[in-house]
């Protein structure tokens, strides 16, 4: 058994997807901080058979709903004087701005840089995303990366 210390005042994410919790780490910038993280990776659970944890001893600024975005089922729990003070749950954002490109070549964002990236969400059963600008549409596969489809 794997002994990680208590954590007084930070964050748990958990609930992450088993295998990839260091895309999350990397996307939160974890492997850069100064203060102490721990990663866990496939872990054993009841709800989802296994996952991954990542434990802050910090309180971050956390965009919840690229969180929500990378995977909506990540919960994330506040820890304050050692006991959870909070529970945030994901979910997929409705907008989602400057995390992925659109890939389309035909689309203002792929010439005019200035223009940010924005995407809405068309359809939650299907994990869909359009481009606000050229409607490419998007479709979420693993954490983090999208199909792009040029239906309309």
């Amino acid at each position: 058994m794997i002994n990680i210390a208590e954590i007084k005042n930070g964050l748990v994410i958990d609930h992450i997807q088993a295998g990839t919790g260091w895309k999350v780490f990397k996307w939160l910038g974890l492997d850069k901080a100064k203060f102490t993280t721990a990663l866990i990776i496939n872990v054993a659970s009841e709800k989802i058979g296994r996952k991954d944890m990542i434990k802050i001893d910090n309180i971050l600024n956390i965009d919840y709903s690229v969180l929500g975005y990378i995977d909506p089922n990540i919960t994330v729990n506040v820890i304050q004087d050692s006991k959870i003070a909070r529970k945030i749950s994901m979910e997929l954002p409705p907008k989602i701005e400057g995390v992925i490109e659109c890939k389309n070549p035909r689309c203002i964002t792929a010439t005019e840089h200035y223009v940010p990236q924005e995407f809405r969400l068309v359809s939650k059963e299907k994990k869909q995303y359009r481009c606000v600008y050229c409607d490419a549409l998007y479709s979420a596969g693993t954490i983090g990366a999208f199909t792009y489809s040029d239906e309309a």
